[in-house]
Protein backbone atom coordinates (compact mmCIF):
# COMPACT_ATOMS: atom_id res chain seq x y z
CA UNK A 1 0.00 0.00 0.00
CA UNK A 2 1.37 3.38 -1.08
CA UNK A 3 0.41 6.12 1.39
CA UNK A 4 0.46 9.71 0.21
CA UNK A 5 -0.53 13.14 1.42
CA UNK A 6 -2.59 15.31 -0.91
CA UNK A 7 -3.05 18.99 -0.15
CA UNK A 8 -6.37 20.60 -1.09
CA UNK A 9 -6.87 24.11 -2.43
CA UNK A 10 -8.00 25.31 1.01
CA UNK A 11 -4.81 24.01 2.64
CA UNK A 12 -6.08 20.79 4.19
CA UNK A 13 -4.21 17.49 4.00
CA UNK A 14 -5.84 14.26 2.87
CA UNK A 15 -4.24 10.92 3.67
CA UNK A 16 -4.53 8.77 0.55
CA UNK A 17 -3.86 5.09 -0.13
CA UNK A 18 -3.02 3.85 -3.62
CA UNK A 19 -2.85 0.14 -4.51
CA UNK A 20 -2.60 -1.67 -7.82
CA UNK A 21 -1.08 -0.98 -11.25
CA UNK A 22 0.34 2.53 -11.72
CA UNK A 23 -1.13 2.61 -15.23
CA UNK A 24 -4.50 1.21 -14.12
CA UNK A 25 -7.79 3.01 -14.44
CA UNK A 26 -8.92 4.77 -11.27
CA UNK A 27 -11.24 3.03 -8.82
CA UNK A 28 -12.15 5.23 -5.83
CA UNK A 29 -13.21 3.30 -2.75
CA UNK A 30 -15.12 5.11 0.02
CA UNK A 31 -14.71 3.36 3.37
CA UNK A 32 -17.43 2.86 5.95
CA UNK A 33 -17.99 4.65 9.25
CA UNK A 34 -15.84 4.66 11.28
CA UNK A 35 -13.00 3.44 9.08
CA UNK A 36 -9.47 4.38 8.18
CA UNK A 37 -6.95 3.21 5.65
CA UNK A 38 -5.76 -0.39 5.87
CA UNK A 39 -4.49 -3.08 3.56
CA UNK A 40 -7.43 -3.99 1.33
CA UNK A 41 -6.19 -7.12 -0.37
CA UNK A 42 -9.71 -8.52 -0.57
CA UNK A 43 -10.71 -5.52 -2.68
CA UNK A 44 -7.51 -4.11 -4.20
CA UNK A 45 -6.42 -7.56 -5.40
CA UNK A 46 -9.56 -8.28 -7.44
CA UNK A 47 -9.53 -4.65 -8.64
CA UNK A 48 -5.95 -5.00 -9.90
CA UNK A 49 -6.91 -8.19 -11.74
CA UNK A 50 -9.42 -6.05 -13.63
CA UNK A 51 -6.87 -3.36 -14.47
CA UNK A 52 -8.00 -0.99 -11.74
CA UNK A 53 -5.90 1.17 -9.44
CA UNK A 54 -7.60 1.31 -6.02
CA UNK A 55 -7.58 4.78 -4.47
CA UNK A 56 -9.01 5.35 -1.01
CA UNK A 57 -8.62 8.16 1.47
CA UNK A 58 -9.27 8.96 5.09
CA UNK A 59 -12.17 11.39 5.18
CA UNK A 60 -11.47 14.68 7.02
CA UNK A 61 -10.88 14.12 10.73
CA UNK A 62 -9.77 10.49 10.37
CA UNK A 63 -6.12 9.54 10.91
CA UNK A 64 -3.83 11.83 8.87
CA UNK A 65 -6.59 13.88 7.18
CA UNK A 66 -7.20 17.40 8.46
CA UNK A 67 -10.59 17.77 10.20
CA UNK A 68 -13.25 19.77 8.39
CA UNK A 69 -15.97 20.59 10.94
CA UNK A 70 -19.40 21.04 9.39
CA UNK A 71 -18.53 19.09 6.25
CA UNK A 72 -21.38 17.73 4.17
CA UNK A 73 -21.60 14.50 2.22
CA UNK A 74 -21.27 16.55 -0.97
CA UNK A 75 -17.89 17.89 0.15
CA UNK A 76 -16.41 14.45 -0.56
CA UNK A 77 -16.72 15.10 -4.29
CA UNK A 78 -14.35 18.05 -4.09
CA UNK A 79 -11.82 16.02 -2.11
CA UNK A 80 -11.99 13.19 -4.64
CA UNK A 81 -11.45 15.67 -7.47
CA UNK A 82 -8.31 17.00 -5.73
CA UNK A 83 -6.96 13.47 -5.20
CA UNK A 84 -7.56 12.43 -8.81
CA UNK A 85 -5.90 15.58 -10.13
CA UNK A 86 -2.89 14.87 -7.91
CA UNK A 87 -2.67 11.30 -9.23
CA UNK A 88 -3.23 12.26 -12.86
CA UNK A 89 -6.66 10.68 -13.44
CA UNK A 90 -9.56 12.37 -15.19
CA UNK A 91 -12.06 9.46 -15.20
CA UNK A 92 -12.93 6.95 -12.50
CA UNK A 93 -15.43 4.48 -11.15
CA UNK A 94 -16.34 4.48 -7.48
CA UNK A 95 -17.92 2.37 -4.76
CA UNK A 96 -18.85 3.13 -1.17
CA UNK A 97 -19.56 0.63 1.58
CA UNK A 98 -21.83 1.52 4.51
CA UNK A 99 -21.08 5.13 5.48
CA UNK A 100 -19.08 5.39 2.26
CA UNK A 101 -22.20 4.85 0.16
CA UNK A 102 -23.51 8.44 0.33
CA UNK A 103 -20.04 9.73 -0.56
CA UNK A 104 -19.95 7.56 -3.68
CA UNK A 105 -23.36 8.99 -4.64
CA UNK A 106 -21.98 12.51 -4.10
CA UNK A 107 -19.33 11.78 -6.73
CA UNK A 108 -21.97 10.40 -9.11
CA UNK A 109 -23.99 13.59 -8.65
CA UNK A 110 -21.29 16.27 -8.59
CA UNK A 111 -18.66 14.81 -10.94
CA UNK A 112 -20.76 13.41 -13.80
CA UNK A 113 -18.16 14.11 -16.46
CA UNK A 114 -15.51 12.24 -14.51
CA UNK A 115 -17.47 9.54 -12.67
CA UNK A 116 -18.18 6.76 -15.14
CA UNK A 117 -20.21 4.60 -12.72
CA UNK A 118 -20.87 4.19 -9.00
CA UNK A 119 -22.00 1.53 -6.55
CA UNK A 120 -23.30 1.66 -3.02
CA UNK A 121 -22.95 -1.39 -0.75
CA UNK A 122 -25.15 -1.30 2.34
CA UNK A 123 -25.18 2.48 2.02
CA UNK A 124 -27.45 4.70 4.09
CA UNK A 125 -30.24 6.72 2.52
CA UNK A 126 -30.77 10.44 3.24
CA UNK A 127 -32.07 11.11 6.74
CA UNK A 128 -34.97 13.12 5.32
CA UNK A 129 -35.88 10.46 2.72
CA UNK A 130 -39.61 10.66 2.06
CA UNK A 131 -41.49 7.56 3.14
CA UNK A 132 -38.53 5.99 4.96
CA UNK A 133 -38.45 5.30 8.70
CA UNK A 134 -34.69 5.88 8.84
CA UNK A 135 -33.92 4.25 12.21
CA UNK A 136 -36.32 1.31 11.92
CA UNK A 137 -34.49 -2.00 11.99
CA UNK A 138 -31.10 -0.63 13.05
CA UNK A 139 -29.16 -2.31 15.84
CA UNK A 140 -29.39 -0.58 19.25
CA UNK A 141 -25.89 0.95 19.06
CA UNK A 142 -26.72 2.71 15.80
CA UNK A 143 -30.06 3.94 17.11
CA UNK A 144 -28.28 5.44 20.10
CA UNK A 145 -25.52 6.93 17.96
CA UNK A 146 -27.81 8.64 15.47
CA UNK A 147 -30.15 9.87 18.19
CA UNK A 148 -27.09 11.59 19.67
CA UNK A 149 -26.22 13.00 16.23
CA UNK A 150 -29.69 14.53 15.94
CA UNK A 151 -29.24 16.17 19.34
CA UNK A 152 -26.04 17.79 18.13
CA UNK A 153 -22.22 17.75 18.07
CA UNK A 154 -21.68 17.72 21.83
CA UNK A 155 -23.89 14.70 22.46
CA UNK A 156 -22.46 12.81 19.51
CA UNK A 157 -18.90 13.60 20.58
CA UNK A 158 -19.61 12.15 24.01
CA UNK A 159 -21.12 9.03 22.49
CA UNK A 160 -18.30 8.25 20.05
CA UNK A 161 -15.63 9.14 22.59
CA UNK A 162 -17.08 6.54 24.95
CA UNK A 163 -16.98 3.95 22.14
CA UNK A 164 -13.45 4.78 20.98
CA UNK A 165 -11.59 2.78 23.64
CA UNK A 166 -13.21 -0.44 22.49
CA UNK A 167 -12.07 0.10 18.89
CA UNK A 168 -8.67 1.77 19.23
CA UNK A 169 -6.89 -1.54 19.93
CA UNK A 170 -9.41 -4.02 18.53
CA UNK A 171 -8.06 -7.20 16.93
CA UNK A 172 -9.54 -9.36 14.22
CA UNK A 173 -10.60 -11.91 16.81
CA UNK A 174 -12.39 -9.25 18.83
CA UNK A 175 -14.12 -7.24 16.13
CA UNK A 176 -17.33 -9.32 15.97
CA UNK A 177 -17.86 -8.95 19.72
CA UNK A 178 -17.11 -5.21 19.47
CA UNK A 179 -19.90 -4.80 16.93
CA UNK A 180 -22.37 -6.52 19.28
CA UNK A 181 -25.99 -6.22 18.22
CA UNK A 182 -25.07 -4.51 14.97
CA UNK A 183 -24.42 -7.83 13.25
CA UNK A 184 -26.42 -11.03 12.92
CA UNK A 185 -25.42 -14.60 12.22
CA UNK A 186 -24.67 -14.18 8.52
CA UNK A 187 -22.25 -11.35 9.28
CA UNK A 188 -20.63 -13.17 12.20
CA UNK A 189 -19.97 -16.10 9.93
CA UNK A 190 -18.36 -13.81 7.35
CA UNK A 191 -16.23 -11.89 9.86
CA UNK A 192 -13.23 -14.22 10.00
CA UNK A 193 -9.71 -14.45 8.61
CA UNK A 194 -8.44 -11.71 6.31
CA UNK A 195 -11.73 -9.81 6.35
CA UNK A 196 -11.80 -9.63 10.16
CA UNK A 197 -8.14 -8.56 10.32
CA UNK A 198 -8.63 -5.91 7.63
CA UNK A 199 -11.73 -4.46 9.30
CA UNK A 200 -10.00 -4.39 12.69
CA UNK A 201 -6.96 -2.62 11.20
CA UNK A 202 -9.25 -0.09 9.52
CA UNK A 203 -11.02 0.62 12.82
CA UNK A 204 -7.72 1.05 14.67
CA UNK A 205 -6.50 3.44 12.02
CA UNK A 206 -9.75 5.39 12.15
CA UNK A 207 -9.38 5.89 15.91
CA UNK A 208 -5.69 6.85 15.75
CA UNK A 209 -6.29 10.60 15.66
CA UNK A 210 -9.38 10.78 17.87
CA UNK A 211 -13.06 10.88 17.02
CA UNK A 212 -13.44 13.97 14.80
CA UNK A 213 -13.89 11.95 11.62
CA UNK A 214 -16.44 9.60 13.14
CA UNK A 215 -18.37 12.48 14.70
CA UNK A 216 -18.42 14.51 11.49
CA UNK A 217 -19.56 11.52 9.44
CA UNK A 218 -22.48 11.01 11.80
CA UNK A 219 -23.49 14.66 11.71
CA UNK A 220 -23.27 14.73 7.91
CA UNK A 221 -25.62 11.75 7.62
CA UNK A 222 -28.45 13.33 9.64
CA UNK A 223 -28.14 16.74 7.98
CA UNK A 224 -28.92 17.64 4.36
CA UNK A 225 -26.34 15.94 2.15
CA UNK A 226 -25.91 18.97 -0.12
CA UNK A 227 -27.53 17.31 -3.12
CA UNK A 228 -30.74 15.38 -3.85
CA UNK A 229 -30.29 11.80 -5.04
CA UNK A 230 -32.37 12.86 -8.05
CA UNK A 231 -29.28 14.84 -9.14
CA UNK A 232 -27.22 11.66 -9.63
CA UNK A 233 -26.23 11.43 -13.29
CA UNK A 234 -23.71 8.58 -13.48
CA UNK A 235 -24.94 4.97 -13.66
CA UNK A 236 -25.45 3.54 -10.16
CA UNK A 237 -26.00 0.05 -8.78
CA UNK A 238 -27.43 -0.34 -5.28
CA UNK A 239 -26.30 -3.45 -3.36
CA UNK A 240 -28.10 -4.24 -0.10
CA UNK A 241 -28.54 -7.28 2.11
CA UNK A 242 -31.87 -8.12 3.71
CA UNK A 243 -30.15 -9.32 6.93
CA UNK A 244 -28.35 -6.03 7.57
CA UNK A 245 -28.66 -4.69 11.15
CA UNK A 246 -26.44 -1.65 10.61
CA UNK A 247 -28.15 -0.20 7.55
CA UNK A 248 -31.60 -1.74 7.20
CA UNK A 249 -32.81 -3.28 3.96
CA UNK A 250 -35.35 -0.48 3.54
CA UNK A 251 -32.51 1.98 2.91
CA UNK A 252 -31.36 0.01 -0.12
CA UNK A 253 -34.92 -0.38 -1.35
CA UNK A 254 -35.45 3.39 -1.08
CA UNK A 255 -32.20 4.17 -2.92
CA UNK A 256 -33.01 1.67 -5.66
CA UNK A 257 -36.35 3.42 -6.20
CA UNK A 258 -35.06 6.97 -5.91
CA UNK A 259 -31.68 7.17 -7.65
CA UNK A 260 -32.35 7.81 -11.34
CA UNK A 261 -31.75 4.72 -13.44
CA UNK A 262 -30.34 2.71 -10.52
CA UNK A 263 -29.87 -1.02 -10.86
CA UNK A 264 -30.95 -2.94 -7.75
CA UNK A 265 -29.02 -5.85 -6.27
CA UNK A 266 -31.18 -6.58 -3.22
CA UNK A 267 -29.94 -9.85 -1.76
CA UNK A 268 -32.01 -11.83 0.72
CA UNK A 269 -29.14 -13.99 1.99
CA UNK A 270 -26.66 -11.19 2.81
CA UNK A 271 -26.09 -8.80 5.69
CA UNK A 272 -23.85 -5.78 6.10
CA UNK A 273 -20.41 -7.38 6.15
CA UNK A 274 -21.10 -10.54 4.16
CA UNK A 275 -21.95 -8.30 1.19
CA UNK A 276 -18.20 -7.64 0.83
CA UNK A 277 -17.79 -11.24 -0.32
CA UNK A 278 -19.54 -10.13 -3.53
CA UNK A 279 -16.94 -7.46 -4.32
CA UNK A 280 -15.75 -9.19 -7.48
CA UNK A 281 -19.32 -9.03 -8.77
CA UNK A 282 -19.52 -5.37 -7.71
CA UNK A 283 -16.41 -4.55 -9.73
CA UNK A 284 -17.63 -6.46 -12.79
CA UNK A 285 -20.94 -4.61 -12.63
CA UNK A 286 -19.17 -1.25 -12.24
CA UNK A 287 -17.09 -1.88 -15.33
CA UNK A 288 -20.10 -3.03 -17.32
CA UNK A 289 -22.10 0.04 -16.34
CA UNK A 290 -19.17 2.35 -17.08
CA UNK A 291 -18.97 1.09 -20.65
CA UNK A 292 -16.14 2.46 -22.79
CA UNK A 293 -14.40 4.88 -20.45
Amino acid sequence: MDLRQVRTADGRVLEVSVEGPADGRAFVLHAGTPAGLAERGGIAGPAAERGLRTISYARPGYAGSTPRPGRTVLDAAGDVRAILEHLGHDRFVTAGWSGGGPHALACAAALPGACAAAATLAGVAPFDAEGLDWLAGMGPQNVEEFAAAVRGPQDLTRFVQAQRAGLAEVTGGQVAAALGGLIGEVDRAALTGELAESLAASLRHAMSAGVAGWRDDGLAFVRPWGFPVAAVQAPVTVWQGAQDRMVPFAHGQWLARSVPGANARLLAQHGHISLLARFGDVLDDLLERAGDW
